[in-house]
């Protein structure tokens, strides 16, 4: 039988550790603590097992869940390539009608979502995600028959709908199977999807308006291309996604055990609790909670603002259509890979708000060089770098926002009810950020500019603020215990209760 030794207690945590050796790596044990003491946390000293069962999950979810997004993206932000197609004049459209059209997506996004996450947390999300996959891949297939305003809007109303508890689902899904130090890169190959998609978008886009002398506008076969492939995959993902680890196919018996360990430790205060909705909601009790879903719809307006009309922004740059559409995807890719440095910076220092800021910063300084250029023909590589740093500063906030609050809070059900919440939140900016870009603004769209970096502003001061009254707090409660704690040192069984149980740490 493998031998169990505790190690000499840490200072800073005054927690005994125990050893787990790598031919057990299931094996698990806990010490007592003094009265008063933060309860220990078990560690894994095995690592190479950690990095092998990481290394599983990584091979396993993300590359399904990174297309999973890419084809979400592609499937609710390929309106705005349609629009530069002339599909309003296909449809005759009134003048505001396309706004409308943007607009009315992000009603039932809101709505629906909280009550499709609860369905996901209770049948798992490795079901439920296919199946919302399957929808809106059907409505983006329905799109392109669609005649009139009446039947386009009405299909992107259950657009949104099917989309609603999409990204939240996900996250949720995410932190079943990663600890909290681990989180933010995942979550950003993931979301760096909707970044690929948005280029690929205009690569489709691209390919798709070279068509000559079809018999249907060239905008219907985008929704066709793009709908099918959706519906296809959904299938796929129904019958390869697990359900969870303890049931993972590709799991021994003893990573099963560990992956169980590993969340138990530093993700969920309870696995696989059931949802109770009454218990989720006392998450409104804690005050940061609403600072959160203030930053989350500061953050919204520029997300949704970038993503719906960057074509439009680019195209005041004197390109043609065609064209328009293929130089949307560098900015897009680029943007990609700002996310990934910044997520991979905030997974190695373990800290959220100041990458957060940066990214508000980001987007600030982007709308207002594009907003300051008066003759773009004169400045167009300034104008077209400024497009460059507004995708650099939407991506990263919308990852590591939704990690930072994931970060702190160990309750599953308060967990996926908040995300269901302020993802959805976020989204509900698109009603901003598409009716801030009217027509007649057009070439420069000079209110909705400033209103979006008014937006990005606001974000980095409350972000800021927030995370300043973490690090003050963990402070006072160091000093009231008598003990110097940080976030990683507390298991998070005993972070169920939130800042009001003892011992809680905020994860900065």
């Amino acid at each position: 039988m493998t031998s169990l030794t505790p190690e000499p207690s840490r200072p800073d945590s005054k927690s005994a550790r125990a050893s787990i050796t790598e031919e057990d790596p299931a094996k698990l044990h806990r010490y007592s603590s003094a009265p008063g003491v933060i309860d220990d946390v078990v560690q894994v000293i095995d690592h190479q097992a950690e990095r092998r069962l990481c290394r599983r999950f990584d091979l396993r979810l993300l590359p399904i869940l990174a297309f999973m997004y890419l084809f979400n993206s592609l499937d609710k932000g390929n309106l705005s390539n349609a629009e530069t197609a002339g599909m309003s004049d296909d449809l005759h459209f009134k003048p505001g009608q396309y706004n409308l059209i943007l607009s009315v997506f992000f009603i039932p996004y809101v709505i629906f979502a909280p009550p499709f996450a609860m369905l996901g947390k209770k049948f798992s999300p490795a079901r439920v995600l296919p199946i919302l996959m399957f929808s809106f891949g059907s409505f983006t297939l329905l799109s392109s028959a669609t005649t009139n305003f009446s039947g386009m809007f009405a299909l992107r109303w259950f657009l949104g709908m099917s989309e609603a508890a999409f990204f939240p689902l996900v996250i949720y899904y995410l932190t079943t199977f990663y600890r909290r130090g681990e989180l933010a890169r995942r979550l950003a190959i993931f979301y760096a999807a909707s970044n690929i998609a948005n280029a690929f978008s205009g690569l489709i886009a691209f390919g798709v308006f070279q068509i000559k002398h079809s018999s249907i506008p060239n905008w219907r076969y985008l929704f066709i291309l793009e709908g099918s492939l959706t519906v296809l995959f959904s299938i796929f993902a129904f019958w390869y996604l697990p359900r969870s680890a303890e049931t993972a196919s590709f799991l021994s018996a003893d990573e099963k055990a560990l992956a169980h360990h590993r969340i138990q430790v530093d993700s969920s205060a309870v696995v696989n609790e059931a949802f109770n909705l009454r218990d989720a909601c006392k998450i409104f009790a804690h005050p940061t909670t609403y600072v959160f879903l203030a930053i989350e719809i500061c953050l919204g307006v520029p997300l949704q603002g970038v993503s719906l009309f960057m074509p439009q922004i680019i195209q005041r740059l004197g390109f043609p259509t065609v064209k328009t559409n293929l130089y949307t995807v560098a900015p897009n890719v680029t943007g990609a890979a700002m996310l990934l440095v910044l997520a991979f910076s905030s997974d190695f220092t373990r800290l959220r708000a100041p990458f957060i800021v940066l990214g508000f910063l980001l987007t600030f300084i982007g709308f207002m060089i594009y907003a300051s250029i008066n003759d773009v023909e004169q400045q167009i590589h300034v104008a077209y770098f400024a497009t460059f740093m507004m995708t650099w500063g939407t991506s990263a906030p919308s990852v590591l926002l939704s990690t930072w609050y994931n970060n702190n809070v160990a309750h599953e059900g308060r967990r996926v009810l908040l995300t269901s919440i302020g993802v959805p939140f976020a989204n509900l900016m698109g009603l901003v950020a598409s009716n801030v870009f009217q027509a007649k603004d057009a070439p420069k769209y000079m209110p909705a500019l400033i209103t979006i970096a008014t937006f990005g502003v606001c974000g980095a001061v409350l972000a800021g603020a927030l995370g300043v009254y973490m690090f003050w707090d963990n402070k006072r409660r160091d000093r009231k215990e008598g003990v110097k704690i940080r976030a990683q040192d507390v298991p998070t069984e005993r972070l169920r209760d939130g800042p009001s149980g003892d011992g809680f740490r905020w994860f900065i």
